[in-house]
This record gives structure tokens, C-alpha cells and sequence, in this order.
């Protein structure tokens, strides 16, 4: 049998009352005044100093003064005389803003300042460093860093800094110290890179030692495979080999 249920109109009118005392209560009175009212938050408006603002005053700071060391290095100590430890993320963010704008004399400033104080003698700095001297043509001083790293660094340097060093001998035409740094690099076992292979190669068949060309590329073959960054995903594509070599 069908039982219909019949609601009494006293508990419609109890669920009646209690959203009424709900929605009452979300209002905040204070006595007899009203609501209280909803001032803005101060302290949430107030514009904080980041990095990113701070590395931007740096750039500022250094851009405008002159080439005297004195000059450079009492203003930068001026800038992190308040800071309470070494601002190393402010000074790297405004090296990059620097390398971006290709202030070279700048960055080299601002490295050696940084070097001098005991802070960032990290291999990221160095390379920074050895790439604005090279830039900047600064053979002989890049040379000394080269060597200073190369002593302390040896079973840990890394790749770039090899390439950097031999497309800078080659682009000045030093062939001969080319090839020791090629030679280091085979000594301590680190694979070049294509590049560093194509540079040698074209180098070889310049000087006309086809043997040595020929060893190079049995030894160093040419990759079958790259890797290629298309809409932000990394893809295998198969490199073209069938390329003419130059007589």
C-alpha cells in the first residue's frame, strides 16, 4: 500500500526561523551603530622590496659610474651595507640583467667585487667571468683565469669551459694552443662536443692534415641523434649525415 507523509507546517516554519538566525548572525553588530565598517588593510598595500626590484637598483647603481675601481667597489659596498648577510641572488639576478645587455666591463666589475668579498666562487661565476673577458678582449687575463681554474678544478671542470677556451683561440687564430686544450680535454676524458669537433676539423683542412681529420671523425663520429626543445617538449629528431664534406 502507498503511504503519503504529510509535513506539519510547525517544522516548515522552525527551518524558516533557523536560516533567518543564520543569515542574521553573519552580520557583526556593534551595539546600537550598526554594522561595523570594513577599513582597508595597510599593511597588505604596501609595495615590498623584492630581488627582483633590488637587482634592477644594482644595475642602475653600477651603470652609472665611471671605470675607477675605487668608485665601483665603494659604491657596491654601499649598496649591501644594510644587509645583514651577503645578497648573492640580488647580485646574480643583475649579472644576468648585465650578460642580457652585454655590459661586459660590468660584469667584470661586479665579479671580481664578489670574488673579492669570499662570496660566489662558484663555477657558474667563473664561466661568467672567463666569457666576459673573451668578449670584452681580454686574451691575456681570461688566459690567467683559465689557468687558475684549470689548476684547482681539474678532475671537475666541466665541458663549457673547454669549448669557451678553444672557440676563443680560434676565432683569434692561436691553432697551436687550440690544440693543447684539445689534447687536455681527450687527457682528462672529456667527450667534446660537436662543435668542437666541426672546429677542429675545418682547422685540419686548413693546415692540410687530412690524416689527423680522418682520425678525428673515426674517433668523433657525427651523432645520429639530437635532442631539439619544439613548444616547450623535448624531441628526438634523426640528424642529416649525408652532407658534403669540404675539399
Amino acid at each position: 500500500m502507498l503511504s503519503l507523509r504529510y509535513t506539519s507546517p510547525m517544522m516548515v516554519g522552525r527551518l524558516d526561523m533557523t536560516a533567518l538566525t543564520r543569515k542574521f548572525n553573519l552580520v557583526v553588530v556593534c551595539g546600537a551603530r550598526g554594522p561595523r565598517p570594513r577599513y582597508p588593510r595597510v599593511w597588505k598595500s604596501q609595495k615590498r622590496i623584492g630581488t627582483i626590484s633590488k637587482s634592477q637598483k644594482l644595475v642602475d647603481c653600477v651603470k652609472g659610474l665611471s671605470n675607477v675601481k675605487e668608485e665601483v667597489y665603494g659604491a657596491l659596498d654601499s649598496f649591501i651595507a644594510w644587509e645583514l648577510e651577503f645578497p648573492l641572488v640580488v647580485v646574480k639576478k643583475a649579472l644576468k640583467t648585465l650578460e642580457t645587455e652585454k655590459e661586459w666591463k660590468r660584469i667584470i666589475q661586479v665579479i671580481k667585487w664578489m670574488l673579492n668579498k669570499g662570496q660566489g666562487k662558484t663555477m657558474g661565476s667563473y664561466y661568467t667571468l672567463l666569457n666576459a673577458l673573451a668578449e670584452d678582449g681580454r686574451l691575456e687575463e681570461a688566459e690567467e683565469l683559465w689557468m687558475k681554474i684549470f689548476s684547482e678544478y681539474l678532475e671537475s671542470l666541466p665541458r663549457v669551459f673547454f669549448m669557451k677556451m678553444i672557440s676563443l683561440y680560434y676565432s683569434r687564430g692561436m691553432h697551436e694552443k687550440m690544440f693543447e686544450v684539445f689534447a687536455d680535454m681527450e687527457e682528462l676524458g672529456v667527450r667534446p662536443d660537436g662543435s668542437i669537433v666541426r672546429i677542429l676539423g675545418d682547422v685540419f683542412l686548413k693546415l692540410g692534415m687530412l690524416d689527423k681529420y680522418e682520425k678525428l671523425n673515426k674517433k668523433y663520429p657525427p651523432p645520429t641523434w639530437e635532442y631539439r626543445y619544439i613548444k616547450g617538449k623535448r624531441i628526438r629528431i634523426r640528424v642529416n649525415t649525408t652532407k658534403k664534406i669540404r675539399e
